[in-house]
């Protein structure tokens, strides 16, 4: 018997026992049943701490723009060492004081027919799980569509100023706040929630804008997921990591302090290193063993308002040795796509499009491949205790599993750097990518950008 059946059945005999003390209730509206599963429910969903993510923007992935699109790179993506596919909005968007975005939600229990149909979206689902890849929805609980049908039905269901007008969450003028101190509008989202689960066998979200919501949603919401037996979820929140979403049942969160200090302080401002290591120490102050923040050197939105890895990270090279520190330190790293082929354009995901040239760059695609291949097979790199070496220059830190010793160091500057190896690190190394020794001692000189990876 699954844990829902449990409280059903829970439900059902107090019902019974309050009935026959006294009169019969009122009845009232029965709550919708969830729908017939579809499918075989996926059982290699990855825990936190051992997800690889890939972010996919269907408008630039292909040049239909499909969910037949995404499938059509199942293969290439898993090639990279991805074991999470995680889908920008499906759903309907609004036609009303809209923008084109996909956050902007006119139906939550639809399919956006630009991207196909729900049978579409079912076979993407069924090919990545036949590929080991687990698919996670993003879900915008935060605003709806101004034509979304909960507007008109119920009014009730929003934030309203003094004079009974909708507002707006500052500064997206083309959807409308939602009211979370309503009881029957968290009911019917977290019905919408658990709808996909079953309609189309998804293993998990993604939270958008989730710093915005009360953590009493997150706590309801996400335990009535968790109470689908025949399911293990993977639940993303696109918040602050110094926010405890962890407590609410989340295993990751986003790394968004991370990037920022990435980008703005070391590489553009030249600031010390050393600051990465303080703010994991922070991130992960009194959390679970298993949580993971979600880090990553580009998304949708940077990519599409700031620029590309290339333009944060001094190009290429940059850009990888950023995103080793992104997926080896302490993290669940996520790769926004396009990343892999160093993509040198942004890709809006509303108004004019643009598509990705697969083509580009093979040899990057290849790096990714080792960098990611590492860490999938590396319990110390996904799970290891950290210990930090970082110089100004020099992100620097050894992740130890029982036996095993992985050692990153990563020159985060676009000029030769002199790093000091300390003395309480091992001479005898090897190169994690081709097994080929190294021995380290006095001083090590690192070329621009170079990173390197070796394990004991």
């Amino acid at each position: 018997m699954t844990k829902l059946s449990s409280l059903y059945g829970l439900l059902a005999a107090l019902l019974f026992a309050c009935q026959s003390e006294g009169a019969d209730p009122a009845p009232g509206p029965a709550a919708p049943a969830d729908p017939v599963q579809y499918g075989t429910p996926f059982a290699d969903v990855p825990e936190a701490r051992n997800a690889t993510v890939y972010q996919v923007n269907m408008r630039a992935f292909s040049s239909a723009g499909t969910f037949a699109g995404v499938q059509a790179r199942l293969d290439s993506i898993q090639a990279l060492g991805i074991n999470v596919l995680y889908l920008m909005p499906i759903h309907p968007v609004g036609k009303l004081r809209a923008f084109d975005s996909p956050y902007a939600v006119q139906d939550y229990t639809a399919v956006n027919p630009e991207f196909g149909t729900l049978a579409d979206l079912r076979a993407l689902v069924a090919a990545a799980h036949a590929r080991r890849m687990a698919v996670v929805l993003d879900w915008v609980s935060n605003h709806t569509a101004w034509d979304n049908p909960w507007i008109t039905a119920h009014k009730d269901w929003y934030r309203q100023d003094a004079a009974g007008t909708i507002l707006n969450p500052s500064p997206f003028s083309d959807v409308a706040q939602l009211n979370f101190d309503s009881s029957p509008m968290r009911a019917e989202m977290i019905r919408a929630l658990r709808y996909w689960v079953f309609e189309a066998n998804i293993d998990g979200y993604r939270f958008d804008y989730a710093d915005n919501q009360p953590q009493e949603f997150f706590t309801q919401a996400l335990t009535s997921l968790n109470s689908i037996g025949t399911h293990r979820l993977l639940l993303i929140a696109e918040g602050s990591a110094n926010r405890s979403y962890y407590q609410a049942g989340f295993g990751l969160c986003y790394g968004f302090d991370f990037v920022s200090t990435l980008k703005d302080q070391v590489f553009a401002g030249g600031q010390s290193v050393r600051q990465l290591d303080v703010l994991t120490a922070a991130n992960y102050q009194n959390a679970p063993a298993a949580y993971r923040v979600l880090r990553y050197t580009s998304n949708h939105d940077l990519n599409a308002y700031d620029g590309t890895p290339l333009e944060f990270f001094g190009g290429v090279q940059g850009s990888l040795a950023a995103f080793v520190v992104a997926a080896y330190q302490q993290a669940a790293p996520m790769v926004y796509n396009g990343q892999e082929v160093a993509c040198p354009v942004r890709l809006p995901f509303m108004g004019p499009r643009k598509v990705i040239d697969w083509t580009l760059n093979p040899a990057v695609t290849k790096e990714y491949r080792k960098i990611l291949r590492f860490r999938n097979g590396s319990a110390a790199v996904r799970s290891g205790m950290l210990t930090p070496y970082s110089s100004d220059d020099v992100c620097a830190f050894t992740k130890t599993a029982g036996a095993e010793q992985v050692l990153v160091l990563a020159n985060l500057r676009n000029r030769v750097v002199s790093y000091p190896v300390p003395a309480a690190l091992p001479a005898t190394w090897r190169h994690a990518f081709d097994g080929q020794p190294l021995t380290l001692g006095g001083t090590l000189t690192l070329q621009p950008y170079q990173y390197l990876v070796l394990r004991n």
